[in-house]
């Protein structure tokens, strides 16, 4: 029986501690593989492209380029790269703007090596892991902030149950259940909600879903 390919993971973070740390973690366990860290965001945006990771985990303070503008210009280069801010800021300023460059998830530094090595699985099945404070605050930060109505009535009622579903926390497989569809037509019809929506990741389209 063949070994299952592991998650191809890259680091992000200037703390030589921490950036060690999260690679003992990746490299020790079963499933994961670390490609490379690295210590700023300008050697992230030479290197991240060309090694093609799964999944970036991404701090925010960085020595010069922040971590959020870092995550802006991966998007640019790789729209469909999941990165998941590390980090240990959770005031709500920060949180959104991560999101609004394009992060599909928010944790904490101080987040248990085992909850973290699951985060990153969902991520890898269509997730967006988030710290319940943190959710609450964005969930929170974004309805005060509101969403045009008129871009989720751009939907159509399949795109519309699809984000309900995602609202209601469900992966990419179990939408596909248990509307009946292939994972590639759930695929399709989410490049189709981001692109109505002007977002670029699920937790993005969510938030404007739950703000509308």
């Amino acid at each position: 029986m063949l070994a299952p390919i592991p998650i191809k993971v890259s680091i992000v973070e200037d703390d030589s501690r921490i950036r060690e740390s999260l690679f003992g973690i990746l490299e020790g366990a079963p499933g994961f593989r670390c490609l490379k860290s690295y210590a700023t965001g300008e050697e992230a945006l030479e290197g991240i492209p060309l090694q093609r990771p799964d999944i970036v985990l991404m701090d925010i303070q960085l020595p010069k380029m922040s971590g959020i503008e870092c995550v802006a210009r991966l998007k640019e280069k790789a729209p469909d790269l999941p990165i998941v801010m590390l980090t240990v800021f959770e005031d709500s300023d920060k949180v959104f703007k991560a999101l609004e460059a394009g992060a599909c998830g928010y944790l904490v530094k101080r987040t248990p090596p085992q909850d973290l090595l699951e985060a990153l699985r969902q991520v890898q099945s269509g997730g967006a892991p988030m710290t319940g404070r943190v959710a609450r605050m964005v969930v929170q930060s974004f309805q005060r902030m509101g969403a045009s109505k008129k871009e989720t009535e751009n939907l159509t009622p399949r795109e519309s149950e699809i984000l309900e579903q995602l609202a209601k926390g469900d992966l990419c497989k179990e939408i596909a259940d248990k509307l009946g569809l292939s994972l590639r037509t759930v695929h399709t019809h989410l490049k189709n909600i981001y692109e109505k929506l002007h977002v670029r990741s699920r937790t993005q389209a969510v938030l404007k879903y739950i703000g509308r």
